[in-house]
């Protein structure tokens, strides 16, 4: 970590407790979102990203990729249970494993209230937007796909201007959805904040608790992943991502229930003769 100690004399006083916290807890801080490092080193969320570019880094994410560069094996950052040689086996067993508890620990970090609350909204809701970059844009490309099966108007972007557009010109009564690990993006948190301006509610399926994304939306549906923040392409949040989209398709379903099966009994006749 001498990317710190080399700049650590010209950091500023509130500077130096991120320092100094990232000195001697590095290894936690890898799994930190912005919120949360600032809130053990007591300093404000601002405090962190001036700590961020006074190393010389275009932000948190881009620091914690090199903090983690300096403290794990290389191959770590391909998957975090991961050694160098791996035969397929073992491979297969640690992949599978990882998934695995990704979905139990989202089992214990749901808030149930809540998702109760997220499944109500969306079935009152007469559109809905899902939104998600990146790994996150396929969670909400799945997530369009069930719902429009059955039969809620709803569209999905990975495009982020045509996300904050669409966003803008949501009503009250309509939901925008939002699909991020780190929940620290700014094109996502733009796009959700133009959804709320407009009158829509807005639920972030996101994996920190204390993120910016959690602060600015209407319900925080919580995945638990014990995958680091410094990998471009989380892998096993995406399929806890993915069950809580289930979750909430299959609620609304049940709310819904008469129209559902109606409209999935069309659908299936509509694509009846597409397969042998």
């Amino acid at each position: 970590m001498n990317f710190i100690t080399e700049k650590y004399a010209d950091l500023r006083k509130s500077e130096v407790k991120v320092a100094e916290y990232v000195l001697q807890k590095a290894d936690e801080v890898i799994h930190f979102s912005v919120s949360q490092l600032a809130e053990q080193a007591k300093v404000s969320d601002p405090t962190v990203i001036r700590f961020c570019r006074a190393l010389g880094f275009k932000g948190f994410q881009d620091f914690k990729i090199h903090l983690a560069q300096s403290i794990i094996p290389p191959v770590r950052t391909i998957h975090e249970s991961m050694n160098e040689q791996e035969e397929a086996p073992e491979l297969v067993r640690k992949v599978f494993a990882a998934n695995q508890d990704a979905i139990q620990s989202t089992l214990g970090t749901l808030d149930f209230a809540t998702v109760q609350k997220a499944i109500e909204d969306l079935s009152r809701a007469d559109k809905i937007i899902f939104h998600g970059l990146a790994g996150s844009a396929a969670v909400a490309m799945d997530a369009h796909h069930k719902f429009f099966r059955i039969g809620i108007p709803c569209e999905w972007y990975s495009d982020t201007h045509m996300a904050i557009m669409a966003g803008a010109m949501m009503k009250p009564g309509q939901v925008f959805v939002a699909i991020s690990h780190s929940g620290s993006t700014h094109d996502v948190i733009e796009s959700v904040q133009a959804a709320k301006n407009a009158g829509a509610t807005t639920i972030g399926i996101v994996s920190y608790a204390k993120s910016p994304l959690s602060k600015v939306v209407t319900h925080t549906l919580l995945v638990g992943s014990s995958e680091t923040g410094f990998r471009f392409e989380p892998m096993a949040s995406r399929i806890a991502q993915l069950c809580v989209i289930d979750v909430l398709s299959v609620g609304v379903s049940l709310l819904r229930s008469d129209q559902v099966i109606s409209n999935l009994n069309k659908s299936r006749a509509a694509i009846a003769n597409k397969r042998y």
